[in-house]
């Protein structure tokens, strides 16, 4: 196993700091975000119309598929309450010491990605389909099964109304490809390929999400990464150029890391690499 360097363990509170802030941040900003009630029912009929639109309404009639196996739908159950947060954790402490590329850029796209879903919970809230009337044949199986639909929230922080985007299901995607970039082990990259699609069925059978909330979670995870790639491209950019400050010499370290750049390292093979190409 590799010995972990006197970078990492000095970067670490500044990483614990910043996650630490920013996760409590955006689940009291979405707990704040749950008054308009009647709006998010009106929205959720205009979700349910357009899925019928498109002929994807089929949340109702997969999840009758699932009832009548309890010891699936226990597990889904588990995958939904226990299969998140801690999977996403685990993920990130791990590529935070054995890949950090991915680590950081998996960690900007998950606050750019939060930050987009703060948005638009606040601005187009969404009822789920779990408290939806009973005519639209929906089951609250986490409810059913634990007397409460969140055991782990606190009620302050809950927002019944905060279906769109599922960053469940996003965050989880997220993950996966991070993992996949960071690793060949054909387990992993397995389980990465596997990880979202449980979440998915996860999230739509115990009554949690439609699936057009899964749809909205990528697009706000795939904006994510789309910027967090376009800000590291501009930080390597601008240190290739300038290649004092590739060194570290009078450069804010604070700006690369917040770019999402690794070290300095990589602002030096990337300056070599450019003017290789400008030779």
């Amino acid at each position: 196993m590799r010995r972990l360097g006197k970078k990492e363990l000095a970067g670490l509170p500044a990483e614990l700091l910043l996650i630490g802030i920013a996760l409590p941040l955006y689940y009291l900003v979405r707990g704040l975000s749950h008054e308009r009630v009647a709006v998010a029912f009106d929205h959720a009929n205009q979700l349910i119309d357009l899925e019928k639109a498109l002929g994807i309404f089929w949340e109702a009639d997969l999840q009758d598929q699932v009832l009548s196996y309890q010891w699936l739908v226990d597990a889904l159950n588990a995958m939904y309450l226990y299969g998140h947060l801690p999977i996403v954790f685990v993920v990130a402490v791990w590529l935070y010491f054995r890949h950090r590329p991915q680590y950081l850029l998996m960690r900007n796209a998950f606050l750019i990605s939060g930050a987009i879903g703060l948005i638009v919970y606040a601005t187009f809230p969404v009822t789920p389909p779990r408290l939806m009337p009973e005519e639209f044949g929906f089951t609250d199986t986490v409810f059913s099964q634990y007397g409460v639909s969140r055991v782990a929230n606190p009620w302050f922080l809950r927002n019944e109304y905060a279906a769109v985007p599922s960053l469940h299901f996003g965050w989880n995607l997220l993950a996966a490809v991070a993992l996949w970039l960071a690793s060949r082990d054909v387990a992993l990259r397995s389980f990465a390929v596997l990880m979202p699609l449980v979440t998915l069925a996860a999230i739509v059978l115990t009554a949690n999400h439609y699936i057009l909330d899964a749809v909205a979670g990528l697009l706000a995870v795939a904006v994510g990464i789309a910027i967090a790639l376009a800000v590291r491209s501009l930080v390597l950019r601008y240190r290739s150029g300038n290649p004092g400050l590739a060194g570290g010499a009078a450069w804010p370290g604070w700006v690369s890391w917040l770019g999402g750049v690794a070290d300095s390292s990589e602002g030096q093979r990337v300056g070599v690499e450019q003017r290789t190409r400008d030779a």
